[in-house]
């Protein structure tokens, strides 16, 4: 049986959220934004490697910082990857580097998450305006 255009809507619009979390920009290059997703990539991508190299990657800790750990895991799934290597132990961090390195990842993951949105939104708008047509 096959979907009903809305429904094909609706999986399209996931399929463009989940790409755009997976690897961040991936999102706008399913839309056909090149430029975008190469901008958002590079931008998120380094300011999480700027958090990482800052405070280790002991500042992502699913344990004891959980607040910064959710703003962390909109970066990509790949984050579980990297706090399941930390939380073996092995990377400490303290103080300020730790703090700043928290800032860093986390905000990476939160911008990622506002350009996720952004990307189902244009999605939604770009197929909207065709089904007009």
């Amino acid at each position: 049986m096959a979907l009903q255009p809305k429904y094909k809507h609706v999986v399209f619009l996931i399929i463009v959220g989940l790409l755009g979390w997976a690897v961040p920009g991936a999102g706008h290059l399913a839309i056909n934004k090149k430029t975008h997703a190469f901008i958002i990539f590079l931008t998120i991508a380094v300011t999480f490697i700027v958090g990482l190299y800052i405070g280790s990657l002991a500042v992502i800790d699913s344990v004891g910082s959980k607040p910064w750990y959710a703003a962390q895991v909109m970066n990509s799934p790949a984050v579980v990857i990297l706090g399941h290597i930390s939380s073996k132990g092995g990377y400490d961090v303290y103080g300020r580097p730790g703090e700043i390195g928290q800032i860093y990842t986390s905000i990476a993951g939160l911008l990622n998450l506002l350009c996720i949105v952004n990307a189902v939104y244009w999605a939604h708008i770009f197929r909207a305006a065709n089904e007009q047509e």
